[in-house]
């Protein structure tokens, strides 16, 4: 549990408000004792009594700290320090997964589950523009990071860019630099979406998660320098191990712009795996 250290009081003569001053701290004592992800933490209560603040403040110290992955509270059982989460900016750019790991020093590693040739469903022919049952590569992949279970990709490409492509080995090399390596092929734009979704039976096993955890849902389609689309694919990352950075900047208000946020039915069933 934690404990105030010497000079670990809100110092009521600072300009900064009490709650960041208390959020400084916990991270600090966090630090110092060497707590680790699921090490249980003080009660709202104790917190108060510890650094004589209002349970006003406490509530808006652990509010934000949980909105940035520091900790992580469970009704009826307390708060917690979180599971470092992996910080991708896979939404707002067009980098792979391999890529964008190793961009922040990490080692991505890939069970390949699936690799083949299939027929292009209707909703795949029309992403991909060509007719239905045109042969495709599927690529499915559980993707660890650090040796944990992080995400699970499903990918289709046209064959016909990509032959040969199903036997290749994709444990430890980036798709991206496979296909402008090999295949001349260069990604130069694409539309990503993401959504939260549910884990179901199939997608809690693979991921090694409850079932009904949280889910996020990365869709993508790319496309090359000749305006062929290339690559869709859809991952579904773990929840609780995952975070999406994104860079912003506002537009002038007289340039025209597409949504940014689509909102759903809420009876909206959550997607399930069909190749695990």
């Amino acid at each position: 549990m934690l404990t105030s250290p010497p000079g670990g009081r809100i110092d009521r003569s600072s300009p900064l408000p009490y709650y960041h001053q208390l959020k400084q701290l916990l991270v600090r004592e966090i630090t110092r004792r060497g707590l680790r992800p699921g090490d249980l933490l003080p009660g709202d209560h104790a917190l108060c009594q510890t650094y004589d603040v209002s349970r006003t403040v406490v509530r808006q110290a652990l509010t934000e700290l949980e909105f940035e992955g520091v900790i992580e509270r469970v009704k009826g059982k307390g708060t917690f320090v979180a599971q470092p989460k992996t910080a991708e900016g896979l939404v707002q750019s067009l980098t792979g997964l391999f890529e964008d790991v190793a961009a922040r020093g990490g080692h991505l590693r890939s069970e390949v589950r699936t690799l083949g040739v299939v027929p292009a469903d209707s909703h795949l022919a029309a992403e991909l523009r060509v007719t239905p049952d045109t042969p495709v590569v599927l690529l499915e992949r559980l993707r660890f990071v650090e040796e944990l279970p992080w995400v699970l990709t499903v990918t289709h490409l046209p064959h016909d860019l990509v032959p040969g492509l199903e036997y290749e080995d994709l444990t430890n090399q980036s798709l991206y630099a496979l296909l402008e390596d090999r295949y001349g092929i260069r990604l130069v734009r694409g539309r990503r979406s993401v959504e939260a979704t549910l884990a179901g039976q199939l997608l809690a096993g693979a991921l090694g998660i409850p079932v009904g955890a949280a889910v996020l849902t990365l869709r993508s389609l790319s496309v090359d320098a000749q305006d062929r689309p290339v690559e869709s694919f859809v991952a579904y990352h773990r929840g609780d191990r995952s975070r999406f950075e994104v860079d912003l900047a506002r537009e002038p208000r007289s340039r025209a712009s597409k949504p940014s946020m689509i909102v759903t039915p809420g009876d909206r069933p959550p997607d399930e795996l069909t190749a695990v």
